[in-house]
């Protein structure tokens, strides 16, 4: 995973998107034969032959002998100058020169996608570090190569190695780094809330674009906010905020989406919806929770429209939907059946009728309850203690 010019992605995860849609049941097979060409390109160009290996033994690519073992041969010769790059610094040279040629052949074990040897040259190198800046960047080596493979133990055990090492210090803009790769993390393991929280810190200070571009950062930033988010904060922190408004049209659909929902414009939402839908199906990081997502986001859209009502037609609902009154019924009934929506359905009469839970009549009832539990186990006590 070669550095590459400041500003721009990391070509491995450029490859492993293209390596997800190439695997994605719903891409095109016209669009799969650029996509089998590309990958091959950059396969060779890396001499990326533990890759092509695995993915050739799963019939992703078509087994080309020849090519693997020129492949390995190259693999083989590059690894032997390394060595003997190392061998000639640990014996002419000083402590900083070991160090990078061992850096070197790291990130060699990277550029061609062989994930042990990596990881164990890496810790290697680590091994030789003494600054605390140098030991946090081997760990965004690691986090690169480990969201490469989608490794969501190594991504977690690298985090927190990160927060231990900036516990003995570290400048801001590492620390501020991290919280975008802990926000991806979070958000790749559904945990939506920490996820936009980390991203939102992040916005005014985005510099990790060695994993994705900075309209990719707000196309996160925006959907993770969407459904965590109450109205209030979302107007201030996302709606209103300058570095989102700068590229938040630069991504298809995504001001609608946005904009239509704080607006309460829901048949434009429903609209850029369809839209958003397509984008979050074939992201490598959020498909796994496309369904999951779909649902959160609808809650929230009910949720929103149903709050201006104490009670309201479905035949109201289903037009300002921009839908039929049969797919508002079903979806609503799905909704409140698993506790999502607050509110009941009067099929005869049509109407929908809200039961919002009364927050301080609840909490009252739960503290009545801890008193008389408290209360039986102190005259429980005083019984014991009168024997």
């Amino acid at each position: 995973m070669d550095g590459g010019a400041e500003g721009t992605q990391q070509l491995h995860l450029i490859l492993a998107h293209k390596l997800f849609l190439l695997t994605h049941p719903d891409v095109q097979d016209i669009e799969k034969v650029q996509l089998k060409s590309d990958v091959l390109d950059s396969i060779k160009s890396d001499g990326m032959a533990p890759l092509y290996e695995t993915l050739a033994a799963s019939s992703v690519l078509e087994l080309d002998q020849s090519l693997l073992d020129s492949m390995r041969a190259s693999n083989e010769e590059e690894l032997k100058k390394l060595d003997e790059k190392i061998a000639d610094a640990e014996e002419n040279l000083g402590d900083s020169e070991v160090r990078e040629a061992h850096l070197a052949k790291a990130l060699y074990f990277i550029r061609i996608s062989d994930k042990e040897k990596a990881l164990e040259q890496l810790k290697l190198t680590e091994g030789k570090t003494v600054a605390v800046g140098q030991k946090m960047d081997l760990v965004f080596y690691t986090l690169q190569l480990a969201f490469f493979y989608m490794d969501f133990d190594l991504v977690s055990k690298s985090i927190d190695k990160a927060k231990k090492l900036f516990e003995e210090g570290g400048d801001w803009e590492r620390k501020n780094r991290l919280k975008v790769y802990e926000g991806l993390y979070c958000m790749s393991t559904r945990n939506f809330k920490k996820a936009a929280s980390l991203f939102l810190d992040s916005i005014s200070t985005f510099t990790t674009y060695e994993i994705f571009p900075y309209e990719t950062f707000i196309f996160y930033t925006v959907l993770t906010s969407i459904i965590t988010l109450d109205r209030v904060s979302l107007k201030q922190k996302v709606v209103d905020a300058p570095e989102i408004l700068t590229v938040l049209g630069k991504i298809p659909f995504l001001s609608e989406f946005l904009n239509s929902l704080h607006e309460c414009q829901y048949k434009a939402f429903f609209s850029a919806f369809a839209g958003m839908a397509e984008q979050i199906k074939f992201d490598r990081y959020l498909n796994p929770h496309f369904r999951f997502y779909m649902r959160e986001v609808r809650t929230v859209v009910y949720s929103q429209f149903l709050e201006s009502y104490k009670s309201v037609t479905v035949d109201a609902m289903a037009n300002a939907f921009g839908v039929s009154v049969d797919f508002i019924d079903q979806e609503l009934s799905r909704f409140i059946a698993a506790g999502k929506l607050h509110c009941k359905i009067d099929k005869v009469a049509g109407v929908l009728e809200t039961n919002r839970p009364d927050a301080k009549n609840a909490l009252y009832q739960a503290t009545i309850k801890q008193g008389d539990f408290l209360l039986n186990r102190i005259q429980k006590l005083s019984r014991v203690i009168d024997l």
